[in-house]
Order: structure tokens, then C-alpha cells, then sequence
């Protein structure tokens, strides 16, 4: 993934209303939304939903589908597991992140 990548995507998450659309449609999955599902979950005037919708498709975060006069939004998996991948490259210096576990007892007096 690309730095440019991986900054689009970050701006178009950086807004309240258009994090709020993504998580929503991340929880529904491959089954996805359509924007009348998103409106009535997360009160959204439409025009507004349309502009959030847009710059998420934009950023690569969520493909769309037209299933007869409705249009279904899902998120981009693999668009999110490479961020997610790219985030976490080289993390703990290539080590284990998991912490070790102190045989040492903190005093708590």
C-alpha cells in the first residue's frame, strides 16, 4: 500500500458522520446498506449521506452495487486489511508484540 493510499483513506475517516457510515456498514458486512438503512440508523439528511457516501467510495473504503433501484454499499475488505497491515509493518521492531508478563509484584503501599 501506498502512503497516498493509506492518507486518503485516513481523511475520509477523519469526520464524525462519515466514521460513524463506515462502522455502520463495516458491522453489516457482505450483506451491506442501502443509504435509506443508514439514514434510519443514523439520522442523516439524505444530501448529506450522499457527500459522506461519496467521499468513502472515493477513498476506496466501500464498494457499491446496484441491486435493481437500490444501491447497496459493503465495505472494501481488502482495502481494510491492507491498511490495517500497513499500519502494523514493522511493528515492535519485528518482534512479538505481545507483552511479556513480569514475574515482578508492584507495591501498591
Amino acid at each position: 500500500m501506498k502512503n497516498t493510499d493509506a492518507i486518503n483513506a485516513f481523511l475520509a475517516l477523519g469526520q464524525e458522520s462519515r466514521l460513524n457510515v463506515f462502522r455502520l456498514i463495516v458491522q453489516k458486512g457482505d450483506v451491506g446498506l442501502t443509504p435509506s438503512q443508514i439514514i434510519e440508523k443514523l439520522g442523516i439528511p439524505n444530501a448529506t449521506l450522499s457527500f459522506h457516501l461519496k467521499e468513502l467510495l472515493n477513498a476506496n473504503l466501500l464498494l457499491v452495487e446496484r441491486q435493481s433501484r437500490n444501491l447497496i454499499y459493503r465495505p472494501n475488505a481488502s482495502l481494510v486489511q491492507n491498511l490495517s497491515g500497513f499500519l502494523l509493518e514493522n511493528c515492535c521492531g519485528g518482534e512479538s508484540c505481545v507483552p511479556l508478563t513480569s514475574t515482578k509484584k508492584v507495591n501498591s503501599k
